[in-house]
């Protein structure tokens, strides 16, 4: 069967709406299909915020928690001068107190400077930072159990850890029967220790 022109022009209004109906719905699958795709994109992105949302939830709980359980102890190595500033003063206060209690002879002592400290028999210490400090102890002595005393007493009246690095001791008299004099002399170095927060970041 030939279409003649007349045909032709009866077929053109609906053919036109038939083209535009195929328009309309080809571009309604295409918005519809970017609309999904974008709705989905939307929501992984709601469900990568809830997870992020979730972690630091659990972090900020844990975190908590650390701080309950180590808080107390943390203020009490800050009280005993572990973690901080130094307690140069209670150092000297409690030299002295010895020296008077236990009626030693004279002592002659300096602090030098504060150091970084990494000896190899302590592991990782961060987020902290190990500091030495270096006494150096000259006294004279009655006998040799003096030292001992004097280092048992720093013990007793310092919280703040410290260690023995070096110590010797010379004899420079023979004891007498009627005056205390000293027999001995002794020389020590000790290396007070710190905590103090590094640079990078600091704890509550």
């Amino acid at each position: 069967m030939k279409l003649n022109r007349q045909d032709w022009q009866r077929l053109a209004l609906p053919l036109a709406a038939l083209l535009v109906s195929l328009v309309f719905a080809i571009g309604m699958v295409t918005y519809a299909q970017g609309y999904h795709g974008e709705i989905e994109q939307r929501l992984q992105q709601q469900q990568n915020l809830l997870m992020q949302a979730r972690s630091r939830l659990l972090a900020s709980d844990q975190e908590r928690d650390n701080i309950i359980r180590y808080l107390p102890v943390y203020q009490r190595l800050m009280d005993q001068g572990f973690i901080g500033e130094e307690h140069r003063i209670e150092w000297v206060d409690a030299l002295r107190n010895i020296h008077q209690t236990q009626r030693l002879f004279g002592i002659k002592y300096s602090i030098g400077a504060q150091a970084p400290y990494q000896p190899g028999f302590i592991g990782n210490t961060a987020p902290f930072t190990l500091y030495r400090s270096v006494m150096k102890l000259e006294l004279s002595l009655l006998h040799e159990g003096d030292l001992l005393v004097l280092l048992d007493g720093l013990r007793r009246y310092q919280s703040t850890p410290f260690l023995v690095r070096d110590c010797t001791m010379e004899r420079s008299g023979v004891p007498s029967t009627t005056i205390l004099v000293p027999v001995a002399s002794a020389a020590c170095e000790i290396d007070w220790l710190t905590l103090r927060e590094s640079t990078a970041g600091a704890m509550p």
